[in-house]
């Protein structure tokens, strides 16, 4: 029989859940007061200025109600569990312990199978269980930003730091057009819009207050106007606009939607309802062009679309279409024009005569357009056309309202022929630039009359010597050196 009880003590000795003892009483003080200098320590590492407080893996501050709540149920539960193994044990109750104001469950915590949360000696004796390491205490000041009452002053500097802060509590108009004079003060824009646009929200059903509030602060007016814009707020930006009497702006905003319509005959339609808006003078003339345009590019989409499908108008065949004339711009269309209906009568949509006659087209841009078309199709025909008058007696000259000197670029950029080039870099009338045009693109006869035109000889000498030997150039220079009749300056 002693055998036998010295066994069960062995036994429970021995086991991980001990039989409760009076010894044990010391031993499991002397852990409690170990795990309060433990929990103490932890003040060390977090900044002492600020009021700290513990929170548990939940997000629950230790010590609240609700985090009371959940540790009580969950030590009576564990209690009766121990209590009910007690009581097989032995006869009488236990003395009851002294309750600690300090748990490491709520710095360790593990949660079980059953969704039930492990204590700190359960989670490490049972090796089946994860162990999570504790979680530090955080300021308090980090968890004002939802609870304190902060000044709209330091609402502000908050914002500036780039801190979290809830701009709830601002729920009165009075509170949020302080919130916003400060935001003003504070000359961030970023802060005025932050502040501007939530304080909106309760006023959604009469937004004229807040349009009128607006209109006394303008700063804090031009952000709102900038951010619905960005935004693509339309509805709120045009009430906005309407209030202010903004008509022109009302009428641009509008019109700016005609952006987001692909479907070239739907934006048509949408640009001739925008006619009628009360657009300024000159924005008025734009919008009535915008549409013209559009509905000739639908006109001559759809008619070369078909002739390109039909394959028997040589230019088509020769120089197929890349892309699309819908939606492009004027000058673009002018240069399609140029480029595929060149020789169409001035009645015809696509004639490149009616654009310049209907758009208004200034000559230097009719000319710079149309020189690059025609030059890029090799037809110098019609380049020397281009720039072809007769005068009232019958006579003709050559007149280039952009200048030679861009007409010789341009020819030069399409690979024009020197026999070409050299008789439009002849027209350029600055000597210096007709002989830099002329070397830059070897056009050695307008460099060689040139010279001899000046009556330099040291210059045509010293051109002599970059022409090819032999060829009729350098023939040329020396009938010109030998030629007695010319009075050389040097």
């Amino acid at each position: 029989m002693n055998r036998t009880k010295v066994d069960e003590e062995e036994y429970w000795h021995s086991s991980k859940c001990k039989a409760f003892t009076f010894d044990d009483e010391d031993d499991e003080l002397f852990q409690l007061k170990e795990s309060k200098r433990a929990v103490n320590s932890l003040r060390d590492i977090v900044d002492d200025d600020d009021d700290l407080e513990k929170i548990t893996w939940s997000g629950e501050p230790v010590g609240s109600i609700s985090w009371s709540i959940k540790e009580t149920a969950s030590s009576n539960s564990s209690n009766a569990s121990e209590g009910k193994d007690l009581s097989l044990q032995k006869g009488s109750s236990g003395f009851p312990k002294q309750a600690s104001s300090y748990s490491l469950s709520s710095f360790f915590k593990g949660r079980n199978k059953h969704g039930s949360f492990l204590s700190l000696s359960d989670a490490l004796t049972d090796t089946g269980f994860k162990n999570y390491a504790p979680e530090l205490r955080r300021p308090k000041a980090d968890y004002k930003d939802y609870s304190s009452d902060w000044s709209p002053k330091d609402t502000v500097r908050r914002l500036q730091r780039g801190k979290i802060c809830s701009l709830e509590r601002f729920h009165s108009l009075q509170d949020k057009l302080l919130l916003l004079d400060e935001a003003v003060a504070a000359h961030d824009g970023n802060v005025i819009t932050a502040v501007t646009i939530p304080s909106r929200v309760p006023l959604s059903f009469h937004p004229e207050i807040l349009f009128r509030e607006l209109e006394l602060r303008q700063v804090a007016l031009r952000h709102l106007i900038h951010f619905l814009r960005e935004t693509g707020d339309q509805k709120l930006l045009l009430d906005l606009l309407r209030f202010l009497d903004r008509t022109e702006e009302v009428a641009l905003t509008q019109y700016r939607e005609h952006l987001t319509i692909q479907d070239a005959e739907k934006r048509k339609e949408f640009l001739k309802g925008c006619i009628g808006l009360p657009f300024s003078p000159d924005d008025a003339t734009h919008v009535q062009d915008h549409y013209t345009l559009l509905e000739r590019q639908i006109i001559i989409e759809a008619n070369d679309k078909r002739l390109e499908s039909a394959g028997q108008t040589e230019i088509f065949r020769k120089y197929p279409r890349k892309a699309s004339i819908l939606n492009m711009p004027l000058v673009t269309t002018l240069f399609y024009s140029c480029f595929y209906h060149y020789t169409e009568p001035e009645g015809t949509f696509s004639s490149p005569a009616n654009l310049k006659k209907t758009f208004k087209i200034p000559d230097k841009q009719y000319v710079l357009t149309a020189l690059a078309a025609r030059a890029k199709l090799r037809a110098w025909h019609d380049v020397d056309a281009l720039f072809t008058t007769k005068n009232w007696l019958g006579y003709t000259k050559k007149k280039a309202p952009i200048g030679f000197h861009r007409v010789a670029e341009i020819l030069q950029r399409n690979n024009a022929p020197v026999q070409v080039l050299q008789e439009y870099v002849r027209l350029v009338e600055d000597v210096e630039t007709r002989l830099n045009l002329a070397v830059k693109y070897k056009c050695h006869d307008v460099v060689i009359d040139t010279y001899r035109d000046l009556k330099d000889r040291v210059q045509l000498m010293a051109y002599r010597c970059k022409v090819e030997r032999g060829s009729a150039e350098e023939e040329k220079i020396d009938s010109i050196l030998s030629n007695l009749q010319i009075r050389w300056k040097n």
